[in-house]
């Protein structure tokens, strides 16, 4: 790793260890740590520039011309599901174009992006598994896979307009960690376990870890091009309901979606009615291409992975 590296979205939950690894592998180059939320001093790296500041912001520009980093890894995006639309519109697509602009004014040579295997879309139709050569089909009417594909329509636009702006982007699955808790978790939490009828609701899994080596690698070693960022195998919701100890009930797609109203409707849950293809499609991804031309291979299959976060959650509860 030569020259400056700048991450955005650094205080969230794969920023922070991807900075601690980047922090421990560093020689001599400068580490920029980019979020909206401030690092409170105790819990700050030495040798890691901590900045504040909003992708949206006009003012990104400043900063990246200030630094001048060589490389560019954006994390920052919206995680949760059923958040405010236009606010999550806001901060995916608008800011990832400034981070493009920015990254172009200052002459930064790679730039990193996290995407998601939602920008596949959630699709009856969708092959199993999905290669990166597949179509880009996020739902119009579900914004967090929306806003995933029209970030990498934007970026392939800008690929080809600017061919001298290297681009890495990775498609990850499910994310897990022994740490995780999110509106995927939620799912797999719940008393009862409900999966729908005529589908196996396979989970496409990678571990917190094999994200954050993956990343410190393109980071060190280049090489640009999009590839999905997956475990291999993947485990049915039945599969997980059973490693979870919790009893799993099937029901039709027209109960589920009754069910997801009732329980948005009492604020149990932020998915509503229009969420039921979250749980019937699941986008399937290959990592072929992420072990044959990328170089790199996780260490955790799908089983592991639930395993490693049951685990962990079980620790923070006793």
């Amino acid at each position: 790793m030569h020259g400056g590296v700048l991450v955005t979205g650094a205080a969230g939950f794969i920023g922070k260890s991807l900075i601690a690894e980047l922090a421990r592998a560093n020689t001599n180059s400068e580490i920029i740590a980019l979020d909206m939320r401030e690092v409170v001093a105790h819990e700050r790296l030495p040798n890691v520039t901590y900045l504040t500041g909003d992708i949206r912001d006009p003012a990104l520009r400043d900063l990246f011309q200030s630094h001048r980093p060589q490389t560019v890894v954006h994390l920052a995006s919206v995680v949760a599901v059923g958040g405010d639309p236009q606010r999550d519109w806001e901060i995916d697509v608008l800011g990832t174009k400034n981070v493009l602009q920015s990254s172009l004014d200052a002459g930064v040579e790679h730039l990193i992006v996290t995407s998601s295997g939602s920008a596949y879309g959630y699709h009856a139709d969708n092959p199993v598994p999905l290669h990166e050569s597949d179509p880009l089909r996020g739902n119009a009417d579900f914004p967090y896979a929306r806003n995933k594909r029209e970030v990498e329509e934007m970026l392939i636009e800008w690929h080809d307009l600017y061919p001298d702006l290297h681009q890495t982007v990775f498609r990850p699955c499910t994310v897990l960690g022994p740490t995780t808790n999110n509106q995927i978790t939620a799912i797999f939490e719940r008393p009862v376990v409900m999966g729908v009828s005529g589908t196996a609701t396979p989970f496409s899994l990678i571990a917190d870890s094999d994200v954050v080596e993956a990343l410190a690698l393109a980071v060190r070693q280049p090489k640009p091009g999009t590839y999905n960022l997956a475990g291999e195998g993947t485990l049915s919701l039945r599969e997980i309901a059973e490693l979870n100890h919790r009893p799993y009930v099937s029901i039709p797609p027209a109960l589920l979606k009754f069910a997801l109203w009732l329980l948005h409707l009492l604020r149990v849950t932020k998915l509503g009615p229009g969420h039921a293809k979250f749980i019937q499609y699941r986008p399937v991804l290959s990592n072929d291409k992420l072990k044959s031309e990328f170089g790199f291979t996780p260490r955790y299959d799908a089983r592991k992975v639930f395993e490693r976060y049951r685990d962990g959650r079980a620790e923070r509860e006793t």
